[in-house]
């Protein structure tokens, strides 16, 4: 899939990515002409730490696992990003090498951006250096409420509070990733996300749904775990 914005098209990563939605046809073709696109295979890797930095990844299609492995090798699920997002952007504003991986989880196409380049058109358009920072800010602070919620917080209350968040005021849940990347990221086994999602079933909290489907039926029930007032 072609990532380069053309007068005949708008159907491009470059346009569909936040951080350049502000931007005009014509700044964002020059943002499409530092731009290569290509394609990913499942099981891939996108990078992986220790590799040299530099480059921005803009994700068109497809959806990529970020992940990083402990001292130990026990891989701790970061996120999972899809459509719209992107990835290796630490590595524009540090000399440092990589230190997670990004793998492919299904055929995914991507706009490739040299950081170098693009450090130039940010200090060129402070629009898109501001939307950068403002994303790094949010994914900060989502790694921090998640090393906070895995230090202070019961298995149950950081279940209860993940399924809130991802269900975004919604009744029905469907999962970007799978069970055991999803145990990952909370950080706990497979198993014991199996028993609790079982539990809050039987306590008629959610309704699961097949092996990524989630109904939550019972909002305040989850808050109230969240809170740790319940009995």
């Amino acid at each position: 899939m072609d990532c380069r914005l053309h007068e005949s098209s708008h159907t491009s990563c470059i346009k569909c990515v936040p951080i350049f939605s502000s931007l005009t046809d014509d700044e964002m073709l020059e943002i499409a002409q530092i731009t290569k696109a290509k394609k990913f295979e499942k099981g891939e890797m996108v990078y992986t730490a220790g590799d040299k930095g530099g480059t921005l990844f803009v994700l068109h299609t497809g959806r990529v696992k970020i992940t990083r492995l402990s001292s130990g090798g026990k891989e701790q699920v970061i996120r999972v990003v899809g459509p719209g997002e992107f990835i290796g952007e630490l590595s524009l504003f540090s000399s440092l090498e990589l230190t997670d991986n990004a793998e492919v989880l299904e055929t995914s196409n991507m706009c490739i951006i040299e950081g170098a380049k693009l450090k130039e058109l940010m200090a060129k358009y402070s629009s898109i250096a501001f939307k950068v920072l403002d994303e790094l800010s949010r994914r900060l602070e989502k790694a921090e409420n998640l090393i906070e919620s895995i230090n202070l917080n019961t298995v149950e209350q950081r279940l209860a509070r993940e399924l809130l968040e991802l269900s975004c005021g919604k009744k029905e849940i469907e999962l970007t990733m799978t069970k055991g990347d999803f145990a990952s990221r909370l950080g706990m086994s497979q198993e014991t996300l199996s028993r609790k999602l079982t539990a809050f079933q039987d306590s008629g909290l959610i309704e699961l749904r097949g092996q990524r489907k989630i109904r939550i039926k019972d909002k305040t029930g989850l808050e109230v775990i969240i809170s740790g007032t319940g009995g």
